[in-house]
C-alpha cells in the first residue's frame, strides 16, 4: 500500500512529525528529505542510547528551501538531499555545522535485459547514448519532478550540462537555445511516471511494471534487493558519464540560541560521521567518500548489477541561483511532458462552509498561474486540466487546455459552484476515465486527483470496469478531508499504484503536493 498517511513502522507519531524515534525527554526536530527515512534504524539507536527523541519531518528539497526562506523555522536541523538547497535560497537563518553525511549519485536503473538489448552493459554511457532509445520509444523511465524533488532536479541539471556540451557553468543565455529546447523536450518525453518523492518513486516502481527509473544509486540498490527477493528481473545501473550529479546529504544546525540543543545536534552528527556508523550507512547503499566504498561493504555495490564501487565521483559545478530557478521554470512550463490532470472535487453538503472555502483556496493555488509559479507548479502551454465536481452525481465536466485565460475561467467556475447532496466519488472517477479516453495518453503524464470528505456511496466495481477499458495505468491520487473513509481511498491507491494525501490539517498544502506528483 502506497500512502502518505503514515511513516515507517518504528516509533510513534507526534502532531507535526512524520516519524518519532526514541521516547526520551530531550528532543531534536529535523526537517529532512524523504530518502533519509532509510536511516531511521540508525537514528533510533542513537535516540535510545541518549534518552532523547528525534522527530523527523519529510519534505521535498524545494519545500525545504522555501522553509529556509522564512524568518523562523520550527526545526532544530535541516537535512536536504543536496547542499544546493542550503545555498540557493534567500535565508536569514543562522545555519551552522553543515557536514555531508553520505554521498550518492543520481543514476539510471534499467531493466537488465533491456540494458543488454540497448548495448549499455559493461561500457560508459553518455546522455546522448540514452537519448537515442528514448527518441525511438525503446526506453521509457520513471523520474521525480525536477521542481519538487532533488533526485529529479539533479538529473535534470545533469541533462542540461550534457546537452549543452559540458560548459564550465550554465548561463541564462545557454537555456534559451533552440537546440537545447528540442533535445530536452525529447529526453523528458521518455518519462512514463513522475513523483514528488524519491523514496516513493522507488516504491511505485516496485508496485508497477516499468522498464527503468532515474533515482539515487542507494534507492536503485534497495529496489534491486527487493526485486531479487521477489524473483523479479533486477535493474542495471547506468552512470551518465557527461551528466552525473551527486547528492551530498548535508546535515546542518539551525542556531536559535539554545546551547543545549546545539550540543545534542553535534553529538548526533559526530555519531553519524563515526567510522562504525558510516559503515552502517554504506550498507544502505550510500557512499562515504567520492573515491569508493569500504572493502567490507563491496558486496552491497554489486558489479553484476552494473554498480561501480571503485568509481571516482566528480561533482559538477551547480548553476547560480538565478540560472537554477530559470531552468526549473523552463522545465515546468516548456520542457517536461505536459500533465493531463482530472480533478474530481467533492461538492456534497458536508463540504459547506470552511471545507468549500479551503477547496477554493487550494484550486486557486493551482489554477491562478501567478500563485502556481511560487511553487513551480505552473501549467505548460500543452497541459490539460479537467474539473469534475460531484456530490451523489457528477455536476459537469469543465476543461481548460494550456496556461492562458481558460485556467482562470476554470477557477471562476469553481467559485460559482455550491455544495449540497450526498457523495459518490466512484461515479465521478468513471466520468474522469471517460474524459481521459479523448486524449492520446502517451503524450501526457495523466492522473486522476480525487478529493472527498465523507464515506462514498456508489460502486468500486463500476470504476474497476471503466479503468480496465482505459488500457493504461493512470494513477488515481486521492486527498482525504473531513470524515473521508480512509480504507476506500487506500483501495483506490493500491488499485492504481497511486498515493493518498492527508488534507485534513492543510488542504491547500495537500493539493500542492499531489500536483507535484504529476
Amino acid at each position: 500500500m502506497l500512502t502518505a498517511l503514515g511513516g515507517c513502522e518504528s516509533g510513534s507519531r507526534s502532531q507535526t512529525a512524520d516519524q518519532v524515534l526514541g521516547s526520551g525527554s530531550k528532543v531534536l526536530r529535523i526537517l529532512s528529505g524523504s530518502e533519509n527515512s532509510e536511516l531511521e534504524p540508525i537514528l533510533e539507536q542513537f535516540a535510545n542510547e541518549n534518552d532523547m527523541r528525534i522527530e523527523m519531518t519529510y519534505q521535498g528539497s524545494l519545500d525545504i528551501m522555501r522553509q529556509l526562506e522564512q524568518d523562523k523555522l520550527p526545526y532544530d536541523a535541516v537535512w536536504p538531499a543536496s547542499s544546493l538547497w542550503l545555498n540557493v535560497g534567500d535565508s536569514s537563518l543562522n545555519l551552522k555545522h553543515a557536514e555531508s553525511i553520505s554521498i550518492t549519485p543520481v543514476i539510471f536503473g534499467i531493466r537488465q535485459s533491456l540494458a543488454e538489448q540497448l548495448g549499455f552493459v559493461g561500457r560508459e554511457v553518455s546522455v546522448g547514448d540514452l537519448l537515442e532509445p528514448i527518441r525511438s520509444g525503446q526506453l521509457r523511465f520513471c523520474m521525480t519532478s525536477a521542481t519538487q524533488s532533488n533526485s529529479g532536479a539533479s538529473a535534470y541539471i545533469g541533462f542540461l550540462y550534457a546537452l549543452l556540451g559540458n560548459p564550465e557553468s550554465i548561463t541564462l543565455e545557454d537555456l534559451q537555445t533552440d537546440a537545447l529546447r528540442t533535445q530536452m523536450t525529447e529526453l523528458l518525453a521518455g518519462v512514463e511516471r513522475s513523483s514528488g518523492s524519491s523514496d516513493w518513486l522507488k516504491d511505485m516502481f516496485l508496485e508497477g511494471d516499468f522498464d527503468a527509473m532515474v533515482n539515487y544509486e542507494c534507492l536503485v540498490i534497495q529496489a534491486n534487493q527487493a526485486l531479487e527477493a521477489e524473483g523479479r528481473e533486477t535493474l542495471y545501473a547506468v552512470y551518465p558519464t557527461d551528466g552525473l550529479t551527486i547528492a551530498d546529504s548535508p546535515l546542518a544546525y539551525v542556531d536559535q540560541g539554545d546551547g543545549q540543543k546545539e550540543e545534542l545536534f553535534l553529538s548526533l552528527q559526530e555519531y553519524l560521521l563515526s567510522d562504525a556508523v558510516q559503515s552502517q550507512i554504506q550498507r544502505t547503499g550510500r557512499r562515504s567518500s567520492y573515491t569508493g566504498v569500504n572493502p567490507e561493504n563491496r558486496d552491497v555495490f554489486r558489479e553484476d548489477w552494473g554498480l561501480q564501487p571503485d568509481r571516482v565521483l566528480s561533482p559538477i559545478h551547480m548553476p547560480a541561483a538565478d540560472v537554477l530557478f530559470e531552468a526549473l521554470d523552463l522545465y515546468q512550463t516548456q520542457f517536461k511532458k505536459p500533465s493531463l490532470n482530472v480533478y474530481c472535487l467533492d461538492y456534497s453538503g458536508s463540504m459547506s462552509g470552511d471545507g468549500n472555502r479551503q477547496l477554493e483556496a487550494a484550486m486557486e493555488q493551482l489554477l491562478i498561474q501567478s500563485y502556481a509559479a511560487e511553487n513551480f507548479l505552473q501549467a505548460s502551454e500543452n497541459e490539460v486540466n479537467i474539473i469534475i465536481p460531484f456530490n451523489d452525481e457528477t455536476l459537469g465536466v469543465y476543461a481548460a487546455e494550456g496556461n492562458g485565460p481558460a485556467l482562470e475561467d476554470l477557477y471562476t467556475t469553481i467559485e460559482a459552484l455550491g455544495p449540497g447532496g450526498g457523495t459518490d466519488m466512484y461515479q465521478a472517477a468513471v466520468q474522469g476515465i471517460d474524459a481521459l479516453k479523448q486524449y492520446d495518453l502517451s503524450a501526457y503524464t495523466p492522473a486522476i486527483i480525487l478529493l472527498t470528505d465523507g464515506q462514498s456511496g456508489g460502486s468500486f466495481s463500476q470504476l474497476a470496469d471503466a479503468y480496465a477499458s482505459l488500457g493504461s495505468q493512470v494513477p488515481i491520487f486521492s486527498i482525504m478531508f473531513g470524515d473521508a473513509d480512509e480504507s476506500q481511498l487506500e483501495d483506490l491507491a493500491e488499485f492504481s499504484n497511486a498515493r493518498v494525501f492527508d488534507g485534513r490539517e492543510d488542504l491547500v498544502g495537500a493539493f500542492r503536493s499531489v500536483k507535484g506528483y504529476n
